[in-house]
């Protein structure tokens, strides 16, 4: 561990924190400390960081492995990783700024700042020939709604309906800008009427579109100017500089083949500035360890950092509260490490953990997190004042079932927590 308590007998040198002082078990820690390490050695990753903090004290620190397997280079502190969906609660934080200015509300309709969207068109089912069948949308989606994945937007993830296609067909994430994105998904319809579903979506993406024309500053100015650095958040972008190319991590993903875990090529998953287009806010930031800390400590501190307050407190609590209709079901982590939708409420741009007891660890209750596509994830519990980041890159399609760095962490966290 970076920094471990030690055992209970010793109460000089238990964490205190804010209204509760909680003992971290030196044997719980190593244990998850090993296991953590043990992904690399049984060749699930190359590479991996991973960080607990509680109050304001790093309570482990494990780095290990390789971000480059061709040049033999290791798991550093100043590692730049693609944290892809991670990007998600970034944006949640950047539309809640606007939102304590007064510049939008929960219930406005997202035809107020998107007016391309007057006239979506929804899905309603095939008719006997296979034909898709469209109906007018009965409304459009409140912004509450684009911000908990309840509007109807599709995301070409999954899916060989009309809506999942055109983003996979017309390539539309991959959109030069992000005002060129608005447009042509103002064609494509809604997966069901909003507020009826929740589906995994583009609306992060939309909501970063939002950003643009509320500011009036492209989005990434905008993150820079109000929350990277406030947060000295220093190595955090939509891009990796040619001079910080060298801290890059490689991205792994599994070779059909024979099952092996290779370096993926491909120019998307490179992040050089001349690849990158669409500042997508869905998924688009690389982040350090350290970079991504910060902004985990400035939601667990209730929104402020070191003096640098980003958003109110109360906002914060609004952001983690389960907002989904009675009945709807949150069906992905964030990334499809995490399956079980057991539980599982859904705020704005956060999952919330609703029922720890039906999970695979003691979270406190509240507890909230997200992860991303190449394996990043990260939760915040105020119950126990603690988060923990976890940063891996690697794609976890062909590999072994059952590898569950969240769920395993979390589990092993709460123990040496319990003990």
């Amino acid at each position: 561990a970076c920094a471990t308590s030690a055992p209970a007998e010793d109460p000089q040198t238990e964490i205190s924190v804010a209204d509760t002082t909680a003992q971290f078990s030196e044997a719980g820690l190593d244990a998850l400390e090993a296991r953590m390490k043990q992904y690399v050695s049984d060749g699930h990753v190359y590479g991996i960081h991973t960080r607990l903090v509680q109050g304001d004290a790093v309570v482990s620190d494990v780095q290990y492995g390789l971000r480059d397997v061709i040049e033999k280079k290791p798991i550093e502190e100043d590692t730049i990783y693609r944290i892809y969906s991670m990007t998600k609660p970034i944006t949640g934080v950047a539309m809640m700024q606007l939102y304590e200015q007064g510049k939008w509300k929960l219930d406005d309709p997202v035809t107020k700042f998107i007016p391309e969207y007057a006239d979506l068109r929804v899905l309603a089912g095939q008719t006997e020939t296979g034909a898709w069948r469209l109906v007018p949308a009965d409304r459009p989606p409140t912004m509450a709604e684009v911000m908990s994945h309840t509007a109807g937007f599709a995301y070409g993830l999954f899916g060989d309906d009309p809506a999942n296609s055109a983003f996979r067909d017309q390539r539309l994430l991959y959109a030069p800008d992000l005002q060129t994105f608005i447009k042509q998904t103002a064609d494509v319809p809604l997966l069901f009427q909003p507020g009826e579903r929740w589906s995994y979506s583009a609306a992060v993406d939309v909501q970063s579109a939002i950003v643009e024309r509320i500011s009036g500053q492209s989005y990434g100015e905008y993150l820079q100017e109000h929350i990277f650095a406030p947060l000295g958040m220093k190595d955090t972008g939509f891009y990796v500089p040619a001079e910080d190319y060298g801290r890059f991590s490689h991205v792994f993903g599994y070779n059909p083949e024979n099952g092996q875990l290779v370096p993926l090529p491909g120019e998307r998953l490179q992040y050089k500035k001349e690849t990158i287009a669409m500042e997508s806010g869905g998924g688009g930031l690389v982040s350090t360890m350290d970079d991504y800390t910060a902004f985990a400590q400035m939601l667990l501190n209730g929104g402020e950092l070191n003096g640098a307050r980003i958003l109110k407190e109360e906002t914060i609590e609004l952001m983690r509260t389960n907002i989904l209709p009675e009945g709807l079901t949150v069906s992905t982590g964030g990334n499809t490490q995490s399956r079980s939708p057991a539980g599982l409420g859904f705020g704005l741009d956060f999952g919330v953990i609703m029922d720890p007891s039906v999970r695979e660890a003691a979270y406190g209750p509240g507890s909230y997190f997200w992860g991303g596509a190449a394996g990043t994830w990260f939760w915040v519990d105020p119950e126990n004042d603690l988060f923990f980041v976890g940063m891996i890159q690697r794609f976890p399609r062909g590999g072994p079932e059952g590898v569950d760095l969240r769920g395993t962490s979390a589990r092993l966290v709460y123990e040496a927590l319990d003990e």
